[in-house]
């Protein structure tokens, strides 16, 4: 009788005694799911192999619940934008900032138009704008929402919503392409490297849509990990995976980002984000 109890609390204790010893990540969903899930179970082969334990990619389905499962330890890695690497990190103190492509130390968001709004390329922000429709990306993204936002209120003078007749939030950045391209919206903000990979796979007819305006450069992408993964996976583990991610080298891994290799990151290099997501009270 009590070898059969033991038998059957052996059993029941088995997976989470096998999920101690997983290593879980996620990462914003900024471009489509297919994608992603593509780019990142590649990366989840190469951590595996290079720390030596059980690597698992999860997918959220936005920008918000990356950063809860972050919060509540379900993933103790992220691949974060710039604001959404802040907010987690608000969270769960210890955590930080591993990594950034070479790109994301001077990153920019463009702003597009359709072709029927009649703005040139280049042109930047004008008043013509006004009272048209505009899209954003994801609601918590920083090339996508935060950065852009900043800069039109600062142009503007007046929250986005009452410069334009409508304003939306596309999701990812690869929508946002593709709603202003097909003219559902007159207006829209995205990542740059989406926006060029888009073009270069021939998604854009760039006859019917164009970059009017470029922000100037600001930090974004990263690497968080949480403070506590030494306890679990072994002192040093966070350094391990700091140097993993920075020995990634692989072309075909590095395209799938885009990024030409990563570089360390620290917390204070986002002290510019914490700012902005501070001055738009949008981090609670």
């Amino acid at each position: 009788m009590i070898r059969g109890l033991m038998l059957a609390l052996a059993v029941l204790l088995a997976p989470s005694l096998a999920s101690a010893e997983t290593f879980v990540f996620t990462a914003i969903p900024d471009e489509d799911e297919t994608r992603l899930q593509q780019r990142f179970q590649k990366v989840a082969d190469y951590l595996s192999e290079e720390l030596e334990v059980d690597v698992h990619f999860v997918p959220v389905k936005s920008y918000a619940a990356a950063v809860t499962a972050f919060r509540n330890n379900q993933v103790q890695l992220a691949w974060f934008g710039g604001f959404s690497g802040v907010q987690a990190r608000e969270h769960v103190p210890g955590s930080r900032a591993l990594a950034q492509g070479v790109e994301d130390a001077e990153f920019v968001t463009y702003f597009i138009a359709h072709e029927s709004t009649g703005l040139k390329a280049g042109e930047g922000f004008s008043d013509a704008m006004r009272g048209m429709t505009f899209t954003f990306g994801s609601k918590g993204s920083t090339s996508g929402r935060l950065m852009p936002e900043y800069y039109l209120r600062e142009h503007f003078g007046e929250p986005p919503e009452d410069t334009f007749s409508r304003v939306g939030f596309s999701g990812n950045h690869s929508r946002t392409a593709s709603l202003v391209a097909s003219g559902a919206y007159q207006l829209g903000a995205l990542n740059y490297t989406v926006w060029e990979n888009e073009v270069a796979a021939g998604n854009i007819d760039t006859d019917q849509v164009t970059v009017v305006w470029e922000t100037p450069q600001y930090p974004d992408y990263q690497w968080t990990i949480r403070g506590d993964v030494d306890e679990r996976f072994g002192d040093g583990f966070a350094d391990r995976v700091q140097q993993a991610l920075l020995d990634m080298n692989d072309p075909e891994l590095l395209a799938s980002f885009p990024r030409s290799g990563f570089i360390p990151a620290s917390n204070e290099d986002y002290a510019v984000i914490r700012e902005v997501g501070q001055e738009l009270g949008l981090l609670d």
